[in-house]
């Protein structure tokens, strides 16, 4: 049985990832102001926060066609798919639009669309366990289940550096924001169970807020000795690593992943943001 594994370009990956994951990567665009980025391997990051900062309005993304995905299904006999958050982007809808498209023409196809709740280095820790299933088990409702079990038990967390793409988008007033980089808040923000984003508490400077959010991973934690650690960070790989290594002082994972943003992500965590998941 051939089996395909795809995701949307929000599953952030690095180098090695890249290299050893057989996985197939469906862009959404990111829309600022007249000009359009399709969030590909061809994307500068870089630009892209250049471009963010300097404009007025707040960036907005678009999710791939159904079309986009049809052309990943005709592929493989199986194909498992791993999306944005459902409550975030409508890829979740447009992925599932392609599977009925697809089953009408081709029943035999095996089709399923997780929702992965989550974003980013989410993703890329949900698709990492497809792959792993994949190496002992052939029953694609077997692996569902399993991967239904995972997602269902998997935290995401982010703290933001930078509040300024929420102030554009009118999540948080001007006056607020403006307080809030004045005290140097960083928000801890949290995935909910629904794959909503919800705030976890405010820490005064960036620092803390790390610290803290390595106090958080012990409290909601259970069994990380089983679990890997992802974390994506946007454009502070210094800040990445040493928050793994404090993570490494406190708990045992099984392993820690470290990815920068791809674009999408980007537009969510902003330059200095960090987002992890296990």
């Amino acid at each position: 049985m051939k089996f395909k594994v795809v995701a949307d370009s929000c599953c952030d990956l690095n180098k090695v990832l890249r290299k050893s994951m057989d996985i197939n990567l469906v862009p959404l665009t990111i829309h600022i102001d007249d000009k359009v980025y399709v969030d590909d391997k061809n994307l500068d990051i870089k630009e892209l926060l250049r471009v963010m900062s300097s404009s007025e309005s707040a960036p907005k993304t678009a999710s791939p066609s159904p079309g986009d995905f049809i052309n990943e299904y005709e592929e493989a006999e199986n194909t498992f798919v791993v999306t944005l958050s459902s409550m975030l982007s409508s890829t979740y809808n447009h992925a599932m639009m392609a599977k009925k498209m697809v089953l009408e023409d081709f029943p035999n196809k095996f089709i399923h669309v997780f929702d992965s709740f989550s974003a980013s280095v989410g993703e890329t820790l949900i698709s990492l366990k497809i792959l792993e299933t994949l190496k002992y088990e052939q029953n694609p409702n077997k692996i569902v289940e399993k991967i239904n079990e995972y997602i269902g038990n998997m935290k995401t967390f982010f703290v933001l550096e930078s509040l300024e793409n929420l102030i554009k988008a009118g999540r948080i007033s001007t006056l607020k924001g403006k307080i809030a980089s004045l005290l140097s808040i960083k928000p801890i923000m949290r995935g909910t169970e629904k794959g909503e984003i919800a705030l976890v508490e405010n820490v005064r400077g960036s620092k803390k807020a790390l610290k803290r959010l390595a106090e958080v991973i012990g409290e909601q934690g259970e069994k990380l000795e089983d679990r890997i650690l992802g974390i994506a960070h946007c454009n502070c790989l210094e800040k990445a690593l040493k928050f793994k290594e404090d993570v490494q002082q406190r708990y045992k994972f099984k392993d820690i992943i470290i990815v920068e943003t791809s674009g999408i992500s980007t537009v969510y965590a902003n330059d200095g943001g960090l987002i992890i998941a296990f």
